[in-house]
């Protein structure tokens, strides 16, 4: 079974830093492509940042260009977000997602628990 498994998050000051972690196992990192996804109280789910198979590609959402870093250990199948300077706008729950190809030539997602970030003084 794919499980996720999301870890890092806390409470921080503006400005400050974390690095958020998702464990994964059921899969290879080899056949998906990784997000971290957060949502934020009473808004919509809205990706971060995504890493492809093989880590050689990012791509992020502008509001976190610059400040967030998406990177990936495919041998231990873990995906990381640092995160720097952050905002009081960045509180939400982050979730980390598994978008898996399939022998079929499709894909499908899979979501792990959230870990919630708040960034407060």
């Amino acid at each position: 079974d794919v499980q996720l498994q999301a870890s890092g998050g806390g409470l921080v000051q503006p400005g400050g830093s974390l690095r958020l972690s998702c464990a994964a196992s059921g899969f290879t990192f080899a056949n998906a492509a990784m997000k971290w996804v957060r949502q934020a109280p009473g808004l919509e789910l809205e990706r971060m940042a995504t890493i492809n198979s093989d880590g050689s590609w990012t791509n992020y959402v502008d509001s976190v260009k610059g400040r967030f870093t998406i990177s990936s250990i495919n041998h231990k199948n873990t995906v990381y977000l640092q995160m720097n300077s952050l905002e009081p706008a960045d509180t939400a729950v982050y979730y980390c997602n598994a978008n898996i190809w399939t022998p079929e030539g499709g894909s499908r997602d899979y979501w792990g628990k959230g870990t919630l970030v708040t960034v407060s003084s």
